[in-house]
């Protein structure tokens, strides 16, 4: 379910975050959010295995930005705090993928979805990284949201996308095992059948599987890179949530 590509360049957990606030429960399940509580758009963002704590540009720093386009941001730990350690040898990642089914956590997603809505928010997207897109692309099957963005997305199918009720977006990489390029064109083929769904498909040129979250911050390609998928993410939730 997770390749080689999925595991490699982990980064450093940064549990100091940004600037919002971690809750001890959001429909069950702790989590980072930031934002205007009263705001009527919400996003959930979904991390990858190695949880909202590691990226060096954080998870919580990517909900601080999107934040401050106006929503109210959540980050739910749907690892329950135990992201992959690629140094542990007594848990390697198919050890790990079994513990951490993207099932489990698109049936914890639901009620958190529920809490935002009693909280009054009207409009709900969703964005995952790697492991994460798979849950994303089970909430938009299910009509769980408004909005979804997957990045470089693992284990997500053909089929998966045939599903799909909702905008969506996916950014690829072109140098993805994962995801490869002719995957995600695949992708494309299938929501251009399907006119009733908005989508936006994107492959970012001479950049690998995980580019959006783990990256040499000393690599200007590589943090433009970055920089321009988490404007495309906000922008797409502008265009399908507000």
């Amino acid at each position: 379910m997770a390749s080689p590509q999925c595991c490699a360049d982990p980064a450093t957990l940064n549990p100091a975050g940004g600037e919002g606030r971690v809750v001890d429960s959001l429909g069950g399940i702790a989590a980072y959010v930031a934002g205007v509580r009263e705001s009527k758009a919400a996003v959930v963002l979904i991390s990858d295995i190695f949880g909202f704590e590691a990226p060096i540009l954080s998870y919580t720093k990517i909900a601080d930005k999107v934040a401050s386009s106006g929503y109210f941001v959540v980050v739910p730990d749907f690892l329950h705090g135990d992201p992959f350690v690629p140094e542990n040898a007594d848990r390697p990642i198919q050890v790990w993928i079994k513990e951490h089914a993207t099932g489990k956590a698109f049936e914890e997603a639901k009620p958190v979805i529920a809490a935002l809505k009693e909280q009054g928010v009207s409009t709900v997207g969703a964005a995952g990284y790697c492991w994460g897109a798979k849950v994303v692309a089970e909430l938009a099957k299910a009509n769980e949201i408004q909005a979804a963005v997957m990045l470089h997305p693992s284990a997500v199918t053909v089929d998966d996308i045939k599903e799909v009720k909702c905008p969506i977006a996916v950014l690829g990489a072109e140098n993805d095992k994962t995801s490869p390029p002719e995957l995600v064109k695949q992708f494309e083929q299938v929501l251009s059948s399907n006119t009733g769904i908005a989508h936006f498909v994107k492959i970012f040129p001479g950049v690998s599987h995980g580019w959006a979250v783990r990256y040499k911050s000393e690599d200007a390609g590589a943090v433009k890179s970055a920089e321009e998928a988490l404007s495309d993410m906000i922008d797409w939730f502008n265009k399908n949530l507000k």
